[in-house]
């Protein structure tokens, strides 16, 4: 049985995926439980981290299982499976928390893309990252050609989409595509978690919001949502609530 296991360690959140038969392909299932974890975390106000890996050590995640959409006609496959795979990772890139990908084994495809969507990446010496999607006949369709791109040089891109050349976890050190290089990626990423235990949980969540506002990940929503924080505060929209509630005209005191 297919399944994605979370376990809080305090105030971090540890997301697990666990098909382990099939090297931890994702089904619809995962997916949507995926999907509904990130929501309710993403409202938590206790959690502060979210740690996302898989069972065992053999692969992270080998993408999408082909069993899942290997018949879908071709409207489903595009709306159902694409659409619906895309959503999920854009609310994993966006959420408020931070979040770090411990890689204990290879990420291929969608695997790799889902690892793309957090924030940090720690992987294991051995794990290899791969886009493979051209040789079944499919294209990357989780954000590999698109969010990818914004933190590797297109020639990797190009080698790993195009020719099916493998990624290691010393390369993409070098090419600062992760953070580090750990034979235990999920000790290494509570590690890092719980730094955060000492920061300001508003000041993480603005500053975050800053940074994909400049790297273009949802950058008109983050500018709103900082501006919105920023204008909720002011006397004026406390005075504008005020006068809508009594029925009279608003006196803004510009403040």
């Amino acid at each position: 049985m297919t399944a994605v296991h979370l376990e809080m360690l305090g105030p971090i959140a540890l997301l697990r995926l666990d098909n382990p038969l099939k090297m931890n392909a994702l089904t619809p299932s995962m997916l949507v439980s995926i999907d509904t974890h990130f929501d309710a975390l993403d409202r938590d106000k206790t959690v502060r981290c979210i740690i996302l890996t898989a069972e065992g050590n053999r692969a992270f995640c080998t993408g999408a299982d082909i069993n899942a959409w290997g018949d879908l006609k071709p409207a489903e496959f595009a709306r159902r499976w694409v659409r619906d795979g895309h959503r999920t990772f854009d609310k994993i890139a966006r959420i408020s928390k931070p979040t770090i990908a411990a890689l204990c084994g290879h990420a291929f495809g969608g695997g790799l893309e889902l690892a793309t969507a957090c924030d940090i990446r720690i992987i294991a010496p051995a794990a290899l990252l791969a886009l493979p999607e051209t040789g079944v006949g499919i294209v990357p369709g989780w954000s590999g050609t698109q969010r990818l791109m914004r933190l590797l040089p297109e020639p990797i891109v190009k080698e790993m989409a195009l020719f099916g050349r493998k990624l290691s976890a010393e390369r993409a050190m070098t090419l600062g595509f992760v953070s580090e290089v750990s034979d235990d990626p999920i000790a290494a990423a509570r590690g890092i978690a719980e730094r955060l235990l000492s920061t300001s949980a508003q000041a993480t969540e603005v500053t975050k919001y800053m940074i994909h506002a400049a790297v273009g990940e949802d950058t008109a929503a983050m500018i709103e949502t900082l501006a919105g924080g920023m204008i909720s505060s002011s006397a004026d929209k406390q005075e504008g609530v005020a006068a809508f509630r009594a029925k009279r005209k608003p006196e803004f005191p510009g403040a």
